[in-house]
């Protein structure tokens, strides 16, 4: 039996006479082109979670952004229009690894994250900061005054916030360890409520 040929999609038809699907093929039809002539610098996607909706962005060198509702999406999306690169596209599957890793530490079955990650959006001391996040274990919390002096920095106690509510990408470098020295808390990008319920999705206790 000869098969059908795809379905075509006229790409001058009125947005509200092609169907749903049809849009969704056509979407990834742009995609695949905007890939294959190099054209896609950022790719981003939406994920469901227990702590809301997140926008995950990535570039060639891996995720560049993760964001909470409370940051605004489109507000997130035209700063990374503005300081990485304008080429920015719906594009889900370039973000299939980081949704499964994100999808199974919310299920409790992974502690750390395996996928790349371009920190472009973070210089100087932030940086260093972001990066002995990685230090604090799952289910341990570390002080911002900790962090410091991790850091090289004992003093730098209002850098570190600052560093951290600063994160491009929450929950993968997981600034959400972060805590104040009493033991509170502490503000977070995604609101206190999601940092708690990450601290008890992860029985953190305090890891002086």
């Amino acid at each position: 039996m000869t098969p059908k040929p795809p379905t075509s999609v006229d790409l001058f038809a009125p947005l509200g006479t092609v169907s749903e699907a049809d849009q969704l093929r056509l979407h990834q039809r742009l995609a695949g082109a905007a890939r294959a002539d190099g054209l896609l610098d950022v790719a981003y996607r939406m994920l469901d979670t227990a702590v809301g909706r997140l926008l995950l962005a990535a570039t060639e060198k891996g995720v560049v952004r993760v964001a909470y509702a409370a940051e605004d999406h489109d507000a997130v999306l035209d700063r990374l229009a503005r300081d990485v690169s304008p080429r920015i596209l719906h594009s889900p599957d370039r973000l299939d690894l980081a949704a499964r890793e994100l999808e199974e530490y919310f299920a409790r079955r992974r502690t750390e994250f395996d996928i790349p990650l371009d920190l472009r959006l973070a210089r100087g001391f932030r940086r260093t900061v972001l990066r002995h996040l990685r230090d604090i274990g799952y289910g341990s919390t570390s002080s911002y005054a900790e962090v410091a002096a991790a850091a090289g920095s004992p003093r730098a106690v209002r850098a570190v916030g600052s560093a951290c509510a600063n994160n491009p990408v929450p929950l993968l470098l997981p600034c959400h360890r972060v805590v104040r020295s009493d033991g509170s808390v502490g503000q977070y990008v995604g609101g206190v409520e999601a940092k708690e319920a990450l601290l008890a999705l992860e029985g953190a206790r305090h890891n002086p």
